[in-house]
C-alpha cells in the first residue's frame, strides 16, 4: 500500500472526536494497554437503552427503581423517549398520563435526569415525541411540504377554464396547458400560463378545436402526523428543509427541554430516523433552487412527473440535490450548532426522507445506523461509513429494533447474533430497542412496544443480562481502538439516484440498494475484503484512502470528481467499474458540454493502465477484485457466513471474527496484517494467548473471537494442550426441579417444562440440581465443563414478517447460571453450551445445580391480551401491536443431553 493511502490523518480527526465525546484519553493505546483494559473497559463503551415513557405516565419511585435496574444489568445509560398512552388514567394504581412538555413531564425528565448522573449513567433525549420531529406547535404552514400535481381537463373549444382548488397551506407555484387528458400530456410541450391570468378561479384562454389539459403544481403539505406521539404531542411533522419551522421547533420544544436539565445538559439530543414520507418541497424551494442550480426550476416542473431522456434526468437530479442541501444546512447542521451551544452533542440518524447523504452525516456530532444487514446495503454501514470518512471516533446503531418478534420472544443469543453484524459494519456504541417503562402492579411481563423487543427486567433470562452487557461493552471498546483498517471502498452513485427519483418517494438511502445489491456486497466480503461507502463529496473533500474503489453501474459524475479518481489511479489506487464508464453530467446546466468532459475524462481514466478495469456485472466484481488485492481475511473452506471487521493500532492489527451462521464453522485462516506475530485474545479476560500466524479457526454457532497481530512477541502463554474429550459423568437423569417459591419436582428425564399442565405458562426462574460424586482421578489434571450440548440448528427462517433472530433452538432454554457446591461456576447463553467446572470440583460428592430462565412470553401466552378498544376511543389508535397471533409458550428449561466432559492437559 503506498503512502497515499495512509489512515493518519483521518485518525488524528477520530482522536479529536473521541476527546470531544468525553475520552479520557486521546494518545494511542498500544496492545498491551488494551488488553489489559478490556476486562473493565470504561463505562462510555457499555451499550446504552432507548428507555419508552408510555403516556407518558411516569411516576418518580419507578423511575429510579428502573434507573438501578439499567445499571445493575450493566447499561451505561438511556435515551428518554415519551411516546404515545397504554392505558387510560387509574388513580388507583397511580397511572395518570400527562401532556407531553407539561409542567410535570419536565420535572420526571429532571427526576431521571438527576438520578441517572446520580448512578453515573449517561442520560440522552430526544428532541421530540415519537417521530419524526413535529407536534401540535407546527401549523399547516410549517408542516412537511410536497409538491403536488393536479390536471383539468379542458373540453374543445372552450374559452376558461377551472384551476384546482388551492387549500390552507397551500400555493400555486405554476400552471401549464397543452394537448393531452388527464396525465397523459407531453411534459415538453406544454405551455407555461402567464401569472395573474386566474379570474375568480377561472383561467382564460384561446379556444382551440383539440381537447387539451391544464396542469397545475401546488405547494402543499404531506399531511403526515407524528408517528407514536405522546399525549397532546400529535400533530404535523415539521417542514425538514424549512428554517422557520426548525427554528420553531428548537424554540418550542428543544428550549424547554434543555431547561428541565438545568446545569446538567444531556450527554446528546437525539434525531430518529427521518421518515417525512412524500417530502420534496418547501415554500422558498424556487427562489433556492435558482440560487443554488443556477435556473429557474418553474418551466421544467412538468419534466419531474412526466419528462424522458437525459434533460428531465438533469432537472429532477439539480431537484433532488437541492432538497438534501436544504436539509443538510436547515436540519442537521442548525441542530448540530444548536446542541454545541447548548453543551450537548447532536446524535441523528441520518437516512431517509428526505434525500439526506452519507456525506450529510460529517454535519453531526454522532452518526447512527440501524440495521444488521451486513451482506447486503445497509443504513448502519452508512453511518459506520461516514464516521471512519470523517473521524468520527464513536458510530452507534440502534440495535435489536425488530429483534425476534412477538414481544418477549427475544433471547440473550439472539441480541448477540445481531450485536455481532453490526459489529462487523463497524459499530462501536448500542443502542438498545428498547426499556419499556412499566408501572408496578402491571400484570407480567408487562409494557411492550408495539414492535420491538423488551430488555428490561421483566425478562426472567435478566440474570444473565450483565454477562451480555459485558460482551457488547468490551467489543465496543475494542472496535473504538486504532483507526479502521477497511481496504474497499464502495462509490453511492448518489448523482444516478438524484436523476432517477420521482415524486413520492424521494430518498437517496430507500434507492440505494438498486445499485449497491446484495451480490456486489457478497463479490467484496467473499473476496476477503471489509469495505466502506463513499460519496462525491467525500471524494472532493477529503480524496480517497482505500486500496480499490468500486463504481457500481455509475452513469453520472462531475468532471470534478473525475479529476480525483485520475489523481488517485496516478498515486497507486485501483478502481473496478461495474457496467459502463461515467458518461453524463450530474445535472442540467451546462450538461452537453459538461458531458463531453466526462466522456473523455472517463475514456482517459480506464486507458490508463491496468489499475482500472471494467467489469459487465456485479457477479464478475470478486474475481477482479482478487486479482487485484490479497484477501485481507481468507479462509480455507468456503464459508461465506464468517465475517471480519479490522482495527489498526500502532503497534497491532485487531481483528474480529464473527461466525453468523447456525453451524459449526472449522477452516484454515490467513490474514492480511503483514505483522508477525499473532495472539488471540480473551474478550472476557484481554487475556493473550498465542497463536499461529495462519490459525486454525474453530467457531460455534454464532461464536465470535478476537485475533491480535503485533511486531513484537506479545505477553502470551502457549494454550493449554489438551486431548480429546471424554464423558466423565453423564448428567442427563435425575434432576430435582422448583419453580419458584413451588414444590420441587423429580425429572427423571430431561424435558420442555411446557410438557406439563401446572408449569405450561411458567415464567421464571427454575433451579434444576443433583448431587454427582467423582473419584480424584477422574478430575486431577483434567479441565472439565459442564456440557449442555449443541442446540439445534433451524433450516429455514419462521414466517415472522419483519427483523432477524438466531437461527438456533439452545438445549438451554433460554440461559442459565452454573453453581457447584454453591459458587458460580458461570453463564450460559450462548454456544458453546458449556461452563467451566474445572476448580470447583473435587473428589467425592458435589452438588451441581443449575438455575434456568425461559422467556416471559410463556407467561404472556397464558392469559388474555389486553382489550385497547377504549384507550383507541379515548386518544385514537396511535399503536396495533404487532404479530400477537405468534404469542404461544416456547419451550423451556434444560432439554438435554447434559455432561461433564473432561479433557487431560498435556
Amino acid at each position: 500500500m503506498t503512502k497515499r493511502f495512509s489512515r493518519r490523518p483521518l485518525a488524528i480527526c477520530a482522536a479529536a472526536a473521541l476527546l470531544s465525546a468525553g475520552a479520557a484519553h486521546a494518545a494511542p493505546d498500544s496492545i498491551a494497554t488494551v488488553a489489559a483494559r478490556l476486562a473493565s473497559p470504561p463505562p462510555e463503551a457499555r451499550p446504552l437503552m432507548r428507555w419508552w415513557w408510555f403516556g407518558p405516565a411516569v411516576a418518580k419511585p419507578e423511575l429510579e427503581r428502573e434507573i438501578r435496574a439499567m445499571k445493575a444489568g450493566g447499561f451505561g445509560g438511556f435515551e428518554i423517549q415519551p411516546v404515545y398512552p397504554m392505558e387510560l388514567d387509574d388513580p388507583a394504581r397511580g397511572i395518570k398520563n400527562v401532556p407531553y412538555m407539561s409542567k410535570e413531564f419536565l420535572d420526571a425528565v429532571s427526576f431521571a435526569n438527576r438520578t441517572g448522573r446520580a448512578n453515573g449513567l449517561r442520560v440522552d433525549m430526544t428532541l421530540a415525541s415519537g417521530w419524526p420531529y413535529g407536534g401540535p406547535h407546527i401549523s399547516v404552514d410549517q408542516a412537511a411540504s410536497r409538491l403536488r400535481m393536479a390536471t383539468v381537463d379542458i373540453p374543445a373549444n372552450s374559452s376558461s377554464f377551472a384551476l384546482p382548488v388551492v387549500m390552507s397551506g397551500e400555493k400555486l407555484v405554476a400552471v401549464f396547458t397543452g394537448e393531452g387528458k388527464g396525465a397523459d400530456f407531453d411534459a415538453n410541450r406544454l405551455a407555461l400560463a402567464k401569472p395573474g391570468a386566474a379570474v375568480n378561479g377561472r383561467v382564460e384562454i384561446s379556444p382551440d378545436p383539440r381537447a387539451r389539459v391544464a396542469v397545475a403544481f401546488i405547494a402543499s403539505r404531506t399531511g403526515q402526523q407524528v408517528k407514536r406521539a405522546a399525549l397532546d404531542a400529535d400533530g404535523f411533522v415539521l417542514d425538514h428543509l424549512s428554517e422557520k419551522a426548525v427554528e420553531h421547533h428548537l424554540k418550542t420544544v428543544a428550549e424547554p427541554l434543555l431547561k428541565a436539565f438545568g446545569d446538567q445538559p444531556p450527554y446528546s439530543v437525539f434525531s430518529d430516523s427521518l421518515e417525512v414520507y412524500g417530502t420534496d418541497w418547501t415554500d422558498d424551494f424556487i427562489e433556492q433552487f435558482r440560487k443554488r442550480r443556477g435556473y429557474d426550476l418553474t418551466p421544467y416542473l412538468p419534466q419531474l412527473w412526466t419528462g424522458n431522456g437525459d434533460a428531465a434526468a438533469g432537472v429532477r437530479h439539480d431537484w433532488v440535490k437541492t432538497q438534501t442541501e436544504l436539509a443538510d444546512e436547515r436540519y442537521l447542521s442548525r441542530i448540530d450548532a444548536w446542541a454545541k451551544a447548548h453543551k450537548t452533542r447532536f446524535r441523528s440518524q441520518t437516512y431517509g426522507e428526505p434525500a439526506v447523504s452519507l456525506s450529510s452525516n460529517r454535519l453531526v456530532d454522532l452518526p447512527e445506523g440501524e440495521g444488521p444487514q451486513f451482506r447486503q446495503f445497509s443504513f448502519t454501514r452508512l453511518a459506520t461509513s461516514a464516521g471512519h470518512l470523517y473521524g468520527k471516533a464513536v458510530i452507534s446503531a440502534e440495535t435489536w429494533t425488530w429483534l425476534h418478534s412477538p414481544a418477549f420472544s427475544a433471547t440473550p443469543l439472539d441480541m448477540k447474533a445481531e450485536a455481532d453484524r453490526m459489529l462487523l459494519e463497524g459499530v462501536n456504541q448500542f443502542v438498545g430497542h428498547g426499556w419499556p417503562y412499566t408501572p408496578p402492579g402491571t400484570v407480567e411481563p408487562g409494557y411492550s412496544f408495539y414492535a420491538a423487543a423488551v430488555f428490561n427486567d421483566h425478562n426472567p433470562w435478566w440474570s444473565v443480562m450483565p454477562d451480555v452487557t459485558g460482551y457488547l461493552t468490551r467489543m465496543s471498546y475494542l472496535m473504538r481502538q486504532g483507526e479502521p483498517a477497511n481496504q474497499v471502498a464502495v462509490l453511492l452513485p448518489n448523482d444516478d439516484v438524484y436523476a432517477a427519483t420521482e415524486p413520492g418517494k424521494v430518498t437517496l438511502s430507500g434507492h440505494m440498494a438498486k445499485y449497491v445489491t446484495p451480490e456486489l456486497t457478497t463479490q467484496i466480503l467473499d473476496a476477503g475484503q471489509n469495505l466502506d461507502y463513499v460519496d462525491a463529496d467525500a471524494i472532493l473533500a477529503l480524496g480517497l484512502h482505500h486500496p480499490v474503489l468500486v463504481m457500481p453501474h455509475v452513469t453520472r459524475l462531475a468532471p470534478a470528481v473525475l479529476a480525483r479518481l485520475s489523481a488517485y489511479v496516478r498515486g497507486g489506487g485501483k478502481i473496478i467499474a461495474v457496467g459502463g464508464k461515467p458518461s453524463l453530467a450530474p445535472g442540467l446546466l451546462d450538461a452537453q458540454r459538461q458531458s463531453e468532459q466526462v466522456r473523455q475524462a472517463a475514456d482517459a481514466l480506464f486507458a490508463s493502465g491496468p489499475n482500472v478495469v471494467l467489469v459487465r456485472d456485479d457477479a464478475a466484481v470478486g474475481a477482479a477484485l482478487a486479482a487485484m488485492l490479497a484477501p485481507d481475511m481468507k479462509l480455507s473452506a468456503d464459508v461465506s457466513d464468517v465475517g471480519f471487521v479490522r482495527r489498526k493500532l500502532a503497534d497491532a492489527d485487531i481483528y474480529f471474527v464473527a461466525n453468523t451462521s447456525n453451524h459449526d464453522v472449522s477452516a484454515n485462516a490467513s490474514f492480511g496484517s503483514k505483522r508477525q506475530y499473532a495472539a488471540w485474545l480473551e474478550p472476557d479476560s484481554g487475556k493473550l494467548v498465542r497463536a499461529e500466524r495462519q490459525p486454525q479457526l474453530k467457531l460455534a454457532p454464532y461464536e465470535s473471537r478476537v485475533l491480535v497481530f503485533s511486531d513484537k512477541p506479545l505477553a502470551a502463554a502457549e494454550p493449554q494442550r489438551l486431548d480429546a474429550p471424554a464423558v466423565v459423568a453423564d448428567l442427563g437423569q435425575d434432576w430435582r426441579v422448583s419453580f419458584g417459591k413451588g414444590a420441587s419436582v423429580q425429572m427423571q428425564k430431561l424435558r420442555s417444562w411446557t410438557d406439563d399442565d401446572a408449569t405450561r405458562y411458567f415464567s421464571g426462574v427454575a433451579v434444576y440440581s443433583k448431587d454427582v460424586t467423582l473419584a480424584a482421578d477422574q478430575i486431577a489434571g483434567r479441565r472439565i465443563v459442564i456440557d449442555f450440548g449443541p442446540g439445534t440448528a433451524l433450516d429455514s427462517t419462521p414466517k415472522v414478517p419483519a427483523g432477524m433472530r438466531a437461527m438456533l433452538e439452545s438445549p438451554v432454554r433460554e440461559a442459565a447460571q452454573v453453581y457447584v457446591n454453591g459458587k458460580l461456576a458461570g453463564s450460559v447463553w450462548h454456544a458453546p453450551y458449556t461452563a467451566d467446572v474445572s476448580s470447583l470440583l473435587v473428589p467425592g460428592a458435589n452438588k451441581i445445580e443449575v438455575r434456568v430462565a425461559n422467556l416471559a412470553l410463556n407467561v404472556l401466552a397464558g392469559h388474555a391480551l389486553p382489550d385497547y378498544r377504549l384507550l383507541w376511543g379515548r386518544y385514537g389508535k396511535r399503536f396495533e401491536p404487532q404479530d400477537t397471533q405468534l404469542i404461544a409458550p416456547k419451550p423451556a428449561g434444560i432439554l438435554g443431553p447434559v455432561k461433564l466432559v473432561g479433557e487431560k492437559i498435556l
